[in-house]
């Protein structure tokens, strides 16, 4: 089994992070629970070395409902997948937010390793999410695609 070089690494992820854009690092930041320490740790130096300040991630929990809990409903490996299933929920009202999403838009090969990109969603809309990303939508497309 082929060992990380921690130091190639981490000179590599300060080089990444070195060509994003200062709205990119702040996305990334909101996202930094995912990342590991040691990736944690080359944002926050890059954050500084461009005199910027990192905010801490904000945890998407609806005002008076302090207790929802957040479940994983569906895990994808490729970003995509997950962006499309996430727009899916939005439309209908449902309120997610996707785990590791910008640690695999940084280097997809880890997709794998963390286990794909989760989808979230508070345990009350689960069963309704998962009934909508469930549907097949061939049919209509079929249908429709020859009106015109």
């Amino acid at each position: 089994m082929t060992q990380i070089d921690h130091g190639r690494e981490r000179t590599r992820l300060a080089e990444v992070y070195a060509g994003m854009s200062d709205m990119e690092l702040s996305e990334l930041s909101q996202d930094a629970l995912s990342l590991t320490e040691d990736a944690r740790g080359i944002l926050q130096a890059e954050f500084l070395r461009r005199g910027l300040t990192m905010e801490p991630p904000k945890l998407v929990v609806s005002a008076g409902e302090p207790d929802s809990k957040i479940v994983t409903l569906r895990r994808f490996l490729y970003l995509p997948d997950a962006l499309t299933a996430k727009s899916a929920l939005e439309s209908a009202g449902i309120e997610c937010f996707l785990a590791d999403e910008n640690t695999v838009r940084i280097d997809w090969l880890w997709s794998n390793l963390l286990g794909g990109i989760k989808l979230w969603v508070k345990e009350k809309d689960a069963r309704e999410a998962e009934e909508l990303l469930a549907q097949d939508f061939s049919q209509e497309l079929e249908e429709g695609g020859g009106e015109g």
